[in-house]
């Protein structure tokens, strides 16, 4: 398959996945997921196809994202104005129908604990399956469920608290 055709087919499902590592930073996970592209470019001769491409392709990202967290670390905050301005911009208006809703579970989602996190990231934007997310997090696909169940038990507590 050329990297074209990859693209193609797996460009959605890369973006999602890094939209919602980024919580919904629709420009960061735009420029994450070309760098993700631009990796496995560079990299298609190591992928030995022991997993599925989506699988292989959401490791790079997630790596990516990390990186791009590092970074941000090591430099200047962006001011509070300027957040404000990017998460008000008309894309976000357009793409999420009850955002205040929807960025609250988000900000709920990104209060779990990493492993869980990246489990239901994995499983409701990479539309991966627990067999698949193991494999990206480097466990079993028991584990995978598993995590994903005590997340969804931690998810529903912390959101009933916050509606009461």
């Amino acid at each position: 398959m050329e990297i074209k055709e990859v693209y193609e087919q797996y460009f959605n499902t890369v973006y999602g996945y890094l939209c919602t590592l980024t919580g919904g930073n629709y420009d960061l996970a735009e420029e994450l997921t070309q760098e993700t592209f631009y990796r496995a470019t560079k990299k298609i001769s190591e992928f030995r196809g022991e997993c599925k491409i989506s699988t292989w392709l959401c490791q790079i990202a997630k790596y990516v994202y990390y990186q791009s967290l590092d970074k941000k670390r090591r430099s200047k905050e962006v001011p509070f104005d300027e957040a404000v301005e990017i998460a008000m911009h008309e894309e976000v208006q357009k793409s999420i129908e009850d955002a205040e809703a929807k960025l609250h579970i988000y900000k709920v989602i990104h209060a779990l604990p990493s492993p869980m996190r990246d489990v239901v990231m994995l499983k409701l934007t990479g539309e991966l399956s627990f067999k698949e997310i193991g494999n990206v997090l480097g466990q079993s696909e028991n584990w995978a469920r598993v995590t994903f169940y005590r997340a969804k038990q931690i998810l529903g507590k912390e959101l009933k608290k916050d509606e009461q």
